[in-house]
């Protein structure tokens, strides 16, 4: 084989192994977000007196939190590395998966200080609501909605930065040089991207209410879908392969 075969054959190799990399740290990190969502306390989240109150005697409302900030940030760092392959498969690189790439991070950053609010504030000014009598009643409940609000806001925000991500990848997506990803793939993220986007919105409109908790499980749907797919692809494409083709 010729110097130049050989280049490109390793070439083929390295973003081979990006990808596939990528794909197993958003399926791992996505299914274990779900996994670890099963054990939050659940509620009228919108109900604030009886919610408040549940959130107040949970036991494991922390640890709950901190690992699901730990799945997240699977699967966040999976959209950058995807990000990556994606560049990588691009002539000339790509601004949008670089941008992605940011909005992926930021994300994280905004999940971090989400789940402060919630994991920690929250469980605090709750409790503090909840062993309060007479007059400080009602002012500690005024400072756990208080805290709640935040957390709309937080929640809002995160989800507009993950929607963006995944628009964004999608879009850079479609500048491959070769058919590197499922033809699908693309076009479920941005679909899942758009989903993330409305969450957001009523999020921020209307808080924790039932259309956003079923817009949550469109998007756990969605991604587990179009995640679950490039996982699959990527496993089935051979590592020495030197022109790889995963269209399904």
């Amino acid at each position: 084989m010729s110097p130049t075969g050989r280049l490109r054959r390793a070439t083929a190799g390295t973003e081979d192994a990006t990808l596939r990399l990528a794909a197993r740290l958003l399926l791992g990190g996505q299914l274990l977000f779900i996994v670890i969502t099963q054990f939050h306390t659940g509620g009228d989240a919108n109900d604030h007196s009886s919610i408040f109150a549940r959130y107040a005697d949970s036991g494991d409302w922390k640890g709950v939190h901190a690992l699901q900030f730990g799945a997240v940030a699977v699967v966040v760092a999976g959209l950058v590395v995807l990000d990556r392959a994606v560049e990588e498969r691009t002539d000339g690189g790509s601004w949008p998966a670089r941008m992605g790439a940011v909005l992926g991070a930021v994300s994280l950053g905004l999940y971090g200080v989400l789940q402060a609010v919630d994991g920690i504030g929250n469980k605090q000014v709750d409790r503090a609501w909840v062993d309060a009598s007479g007059a400080q009643k009602s002012a500690r409940f005024a400072s756990a909605e208080a805290m709640r609000w935040l957390e709309w806001g937080l929640s809002s925000y995160h989800a507009y930065a993950v929607g963006l991500s995944l628009l964004l990848l999608a879009g850079a997506a479609t500048r491959l040089r070769a058919a590197a990803l499922p033809r699908a793939v693309p076009y479920l993220a941005a679909l899942t991207g758009v989903a993330y986007l409305a969450e957001g919105w009523v999020a921020g409109s209307h808080g924790f209410n039932a259309a956003h908790s079923i817009l949550i499980i469109v998007t756990w749907v969605l991604s587990l879908v179009w995640m679950g797919w490039l996982t699959l692809a990527t496993w089935r494409t051979p590592q020495t392969s030197a022109a790889p083709s995963m269209a399904l």
